[in-house]
This record gives C-alpha cells, structure tokens and sequence, in this order.
C-alpha cells in the first residue's frame, strides 16, 4: 500500500487511487446482475476485429444509445476497439429526478453530482453491452489529448477495447434557444472559448476554457490514436421544424428552429471539422463515416423491430439507473430522467428508431464496357473505385483515389448508353473566412480507362443543390439518378422545403436549372408535422422508356411517373402501400413492370411491391423479418434480367440476401453474409449473368460474393476481401 490509497466514497464504494499516475479504479460494491440479458455472441466475421475500430463521438451521454444502437452494441461486442467520446458534460439543470414541479418539490442543483451520474449510467450500459455486468470494473484516468488540457477517459478492465472519452465542456441545457455559451455558440464565433464542467470525483485536476481550434485539435488527436475505420457521430444536416424562429439579440446565433438538439448538430460539426483535418494528414487506414438521426426521430415512423427497440430501451433502462443498482457513488448511479420510461415514454421514439442521414445508394456497383465491374465508395470523404481485373473474376484492384473533398454517405453510378459511367457525390464546404457553411452535390462523367483497366474520370463538377442559400443547402437530400433511352440524365433530391429537386443534362452535361417535381397528391400525418418526403429516394427508367421517381412520406410511400418518354414525371396518387420505415429501392423489369423494395415501418419487414404499367401498386411478397434498418438494396439479374436479388442489413448487423423469380410472387429465403459493414449493400452481375454482391465492410475493405451458377437457386461462392494497403494491418495501440 505505499504506493496506493485507498479513498472512501460516500455510498459504500472505493476509488482505487494509483499514486502519480492518475488512474483511478472504481471498485464499487457487488449489486445483484442487472435484468438485461447479453445476446448471442456475435458470429465470427468476415472482417476480424483486430481490422476495425469504431470512434463514436456524441453531445451527450444517452446520445449513442438512443441514436446510435444498435451499431454501437454491435462493435462493443465484435472484439474491436471501440471509443465513445462525450463532448459535454450534459449537466443540465442539475437535477437527477423525473419529476417537474415547483422548485420547492425538486432535489436542489448539483451540476457535477447530475454529470457523474450520467457518466456512470453510460459507463453501466457500456459494461452491460461487453460483459452483461453493469458493475464490471472500469479504471479511470486523466489524460491529456492537448498540451495543457486534461480529459477523463475510462476503459472497462474486462474488455480493455472499450473506452470512453469525456472533454465536459458545457452543454447549451436548452433544445433550441440560443445561447452563446454552448457548442452553437463557439462554432459559430458567439464565444471565443468554451468552458468545462468538472464532474463530481474526477481526476481530472481543474476546469479549462477551450477555443473552438482546440476543440478541434482534440478531436484530431483523438482519431490519430484511435486510427478508426468506422467513425460515428450525430446529425450534421438537421432538418428544420415549421415553428417560428428563437429569438436572439445577437445576429451570430440567429437561425431556423430544428427538431434536433444544438448541441447533437454542434457536435457533429466539430467532428467533420476534426475528420477534414485528420484526413488532410497521414495515416494509415481509410476511415468510413456514418452520421444518426437525432430528436428528428420522434416525427418520423418507428424503424426498428419490436425485439431491437425492446433491447435498446433495456440498455436505456441501466443508463437510467431504473433497477436501482448500488454503484457506490453518492453522485448517483444513473440518469432517472431517462429511468425506465425509454420504450414506451416520452423518448418512445428515439427508441424505436435508429436512421442514418445518408440513406444509401441502390448503385454503387456497375459493370464497364468490357463486362468488368467496378464499385464506388466515400473513404476518408473522398471518392474510391474498385475494378476487376478481368470479367467475371471476382478479383478487385483498388481502392483507387477518384479525388473529391468532404464527400458524404455513398456514391449513385449510372450507367449511359454508350457504356460510360457517372458518379454523383454530396460533399459538405466547411466554413471558411471567404466561403459560407453549404452544402453540394456534384457529378464526374468517365472520360476513359487506364492501362490498368481502372475507369478514369473527368473534373468532379458542382450541381450545386435546389436552394442555393448556404443555410437551405445543408437540408439538401443524398442525389438519386437514371439515365433514359436518349441519354438524358435526371438527378433527384430532396430540397429544404420537402418536396423534390432536379435537373436534367444531355449525355450527363448541359445542365438544366433545378426545378421541383410536383407535390406529392397524398400525404399522410398531420399538416406540417413532417416535410412532404423524407429522404431516401430511388429513381429508373422502366422498359417502356417512362422515368419513375419514389420518395418515403410519412405514413404513404410516395411515387411519380412520366406519362411518356422524356416527359416530367407526375405524381401518381397515392399508392396505399403500407407505411414506409426509410428509403426505397427501384427494379425495373419487362414489359414495363417496375419493383419497389422497402422496409415497414414498426416491423423492419421487408417488402417487395410490384406495378405493371398503368395499374395500381400491389404487394408481391412479405419476408420474412430478420431485424436491422436502412435501404434494401435492390436489383435484377439474368439473362434476361429476370431474378430479383434483395439485401439487407439483419438484426446482427449482417448482410442477408434473397432471391427470386421476377414471374412470381410470394418470398425467397434469407442466406446469410458474415458481413458486418456500412451503408447500403450494393447488386450487380458478371457476364454471365451470375449475381455479385458487395459491401463496404467495417473494416472500410470491398468484401464482394458472387454466384457458382444463375438462377434463384443458384449457390455463392466464397466471399472475398480486397487485401488491405501497405501499413492498414494490426491494431491500434490502446489510448491512453
């Protein structure tokens, strides 16, 4: 012991102290196991978990477990590193209580008390997730990402791989009202520095004032030990609410009124800040971004499965300290505003959902002119192509660079008549002294191919977005394109005010302004609940020569169609198709017959809907539920094109597939792909007409898989992975 002491918490517990080292063991008295039963170990992966590492970064500390699970579940218990950094302290009012009431009713402020028992119900949950245990051990440490700043960070003794980061700077303790001491505030300049908030019992040893560049520079130091391939974070395009704008005497902090939280938008900001700058410096493995869905959520229908949102809610439930478990910590063990109240109270929503703001692309993987494949991808916000080596082969060169800068969600390739391909991109332009905060989209035309065999492109060339006000254009939707039979490309996306944009070009140039298909004929929910589409649109041409263009509403999947070749599609009506979950996917078959593939809302049972010229929409077939969100990918097959291949990402964080006869109806079975990954799955065939399946793994590397024989019976092959890049092998060292 000359070398340890061991100090007394009120409460029970013990906080084991190392002398000059600041690492501090939280060893607190043994509580009955919590309720929440730990799931099946996940299966072994195609990708191993020394190839990954996840770095989640969040406002506050529910943040990742209401928005982000179950991803987040999914890499705590996959053996990678997984790193959670929590900007804010998330203090509040100061009060950890459910209740509202009079001041006289409610317990008395205790900001760093309301602080740590956040921390502790996060810290809960996370051990929950890795060993079933809320009370697994952690050690805590101060350490500094900055020369002259400190943050707390914690690393759960069982699974070492599973760490959490806490800068406490304070939050805004308001949804939406504008306040210069908050995240809003010092990123939009409203304060020159930003101040911390010491939780009760940290070892971190004073409070610090931060400038929006070392707020920055942290988060940058952070990736560079980390090294992610997965990088998490909230919402960086919040969508605005129809209520009036809050009023502020300071023209920096005016804006429109957003359904999601300040600081979850600031938060994300920061963090696209930090990743521009860790890209722009040398590292040596790519990083994949996904970005959550916030407060929005709570307008749009449920996504998740009944089982999935029960899990979520559990989780919640030990954050929110709802069993009561003895932590030995006098700053309280939980969150009790949350408590138990997450499935079926008034975050119900939050729990039942978990949306991607890139909604995925149905067209990633394209074949070339000599029957070649090549797939397209976001890696460190810039675009990347895979290319076969030869036809049919299944072997990929890449990634090759395709350039571009603070690229978004997934690239849309099309393909023109001549065989060329087209890439259409959204890119955010982060704000500068001489150019405004925005958003773009932008498109590269082939221009040829390389003797190596890899498509070569032309300049990447801005579209600019339907609203050109900088503060609209960060509303602007993910673009959805198609090519008809003269050639003319059509590109699609859904503008601020919630209808759709386009512009049409001629051979892919020759740009037409944008102007706005028609409003939707029919629109469920309530008048200004929610915009008229959500993203997540899909669009193709069909056999006839006709443009379709899908959309999901609230309550209704909304379609439009061209009445003949080269016409503007108009909106159909409506389609009484059940409720969507999130985006749509388009197959265009024979005899002018088009398939819609989805997901249902509250159910994340995929759908399969069919129209066959001018009649109405039909269901052709219910599957099967296997859990999970995000766009079912969606293509035909063949020759000719006649079998219907669907994937999915399952409950488990996998790819599922299916296949079926486009000549009949009702549902295939689920195969399985070992394949934990990003974004969307991607459908396309080799010159034989054998289905090829690719996924942009989480270990940011093409894992494709492709058919032994035609048909829908015909069997997969092996799957096979792009070898990593010189340097990209082994695991990070540990933080700290």
């Amino acid at each position: 012991m000359s070398r340890r002491r061991l100090l007394q918490v009120t409460g029970g517990g013990a906080v084991a102290v190392t002398a000059g080292a600041g690492v501090w063991a939280w060893v607190g008295p043994r509580a009955p196991l919590s309720q929440v039963a730990a799931p099946a170990l996940e299966r072994e992966a195609a990708a191993s978990g020394a190839e990954q590492a996840f770095l989640h970064v969040i406002a506050h500390a529910d943040d990742s477990l209401y928005f982000m699970n179950p991803a987040l579940e999914q890499s705590v218990r996959s053996g990678a590193r997984s790193v959670t950094v929590c900007l804010t302290g998330g203090e509040s009012d100061g009060r950890n209580t459910a209740e509202h009431g009079r001041g006289d009713r409610l317990p008395p402020r205790d900001r760093a008390a309301f602080a740590r028992a956040r921390t502790n119900g996060l810290r809960a949950a996370h051990a929950v997730m890795a060993t079933g245990d809320p009370l697994s051990p952690w050690d805590v440490e101060a350490i500094s990402l900055l020369p002259g700043f400190q943050v707390e960070v914690q690393t759960l003794r069982a699974a070492p791989h599973n760490q959490l980061v806490f800068m406490e700077l304070v939050e805004a303790r308001t949804v939406s009202e504008p306040r210069a001491h908050s995240l809003r505030g010092l990123w939009l300049g409203a304060t020159g520095t930003l101040s911390t908030l010491r939780p009760e019992a940290t070892p971190v040893q004073r409070t610090f004032e931060y400038t929006r560049d070392q707020v920055v520079d942290s988060l940058i130091a952070l990736l560079e030990r980390v090294r992610p391939t997965v990088v998490r974070t909230l919402d960086p395009n919040a969508v605005h609410a129809p209520h009036p704008a809050p009023r502020t005497d300071d023209p920096r902090l005016r804006g429109l009124f957003y359904y999601d939280h300040q600081d979850h938008t600031a938060s994300a900001y920061f963090a696209q800040a930090a990743l521009a700058g860790y890209w722009g410096r040398e590292h040596n493995r790519p990083t994949v971004v996904e970005s959550y869905l916030g407060y929005e959520t709570d307008v749009l229908p449920n996504n998740l499965d009944l089982p999935t949102a029960r899990r979520k809610a559990r989780l919640l439930s030990v954050y929110g300290w709802a069993d009561g478990r003895d932590c030995g910590d006098r700053a309280g063990c939980g969150d009790r505003k949350v408590g138990g109240s997450a499935l079926d109270g008034w975050s119900r929503n939050w729990t039942r959902s978990t949306r991607l703001r890139a909604p995925g692309s149905n067209s990633w993987l394209r074949p070339l002119k000599d029957g070649r494949l090549a797939a397209f991808a976001v890696l460190d916000g810039a675009a990347v192509c895979w290319a076969e080596t030869a036809p049919g082969n299944g072997t990929f060169s890449g990634p090759h660079l395709l350039g571009g800068r603070m690229f978004q969600g997934q690239i849309h390739a099309v393909s023109h008549p001549g065989g060329a391909l087209q890439l259409f991109a959204s890119r955010t332009v982060l704000p500068t002294r001489h150019q405004a905060h925005r958003r773009e989209l932008l498109t590269a035309l082939q221009n040829g191919t390389a003797r190596d065999g890899v498509p070569t492109f032309g300049a990447w060339e801005s579209l600019s977005v339907p609203d050109a006000a900088p503060v609209r254009s960060l509303e602007t939707g993910f673009p959805a394109a198609t090519v008809d039979q003269e050639g003319t490309v059509h590109v699609f996306a859904r503008d601020w005010q919630g209808g759709i944009g386009y512009r049409s070009g001629a051979r892919g140039t020759d740009w037409s302004l944008w102007r706005r298909l028609a409003p939707p004929t029919a629109s469920g929910g309530p008048a200004g609940r929610v915009p008229g589409v959500v993203d997540g649109l899909d669009a193709c041409v069909d056999s006839e020569g006709l443009v379709h263009v899908v959309a999901p509403g609230d309550k209704e999947v909304h379609h439009w169609v061209s009445k003949e070749p080269g016409e503007l599609p108009e909106p159909t009506g409506g389609t009484s198709l059940p409720e969507p979950a999130g985006p749509l996917s388009l197959v265009p078959l024979g005899d002018g017959a088009v398939r819609l593939a989805y997901r249902q809302s509250a159910t994340a049972r995929v759908l399969l809907a069919e129209r066959q010229g001018a009649a109405s929409w039909r269901l052709a077939a219910r599957y099967e539920p296997v859990g999970g969100y995000g766009r079912v990918a969606a293509a035909a097959v063949g020759k000719p094109a006649r079998t219907v291949v669907l994937a999915v990402r399952d409950g488990a964080g996998e790819l599922r597939y299916v296949l079926n006869d486009a000549d009949q109806d009702g549902a295939g079975r689920w195969q399985t792909g070992k394949v934990p990954h990003s974004g969307a799955a991607a459908i396309g065939q080799d010159p034989d007409g054998r289905a090829v399946l690719a996924v942009l793994g989480n270990d940011a590397r093409l894992h494709a898989v492709r058919q032994r024989d035609t048909g829908t019976d015909g069997p997969f092959q092996e799957w096979t992975v792009q070898k990593p890049r010189r340097g990209q092998t082994g695991p990070p060292d540990r933080t700290g």
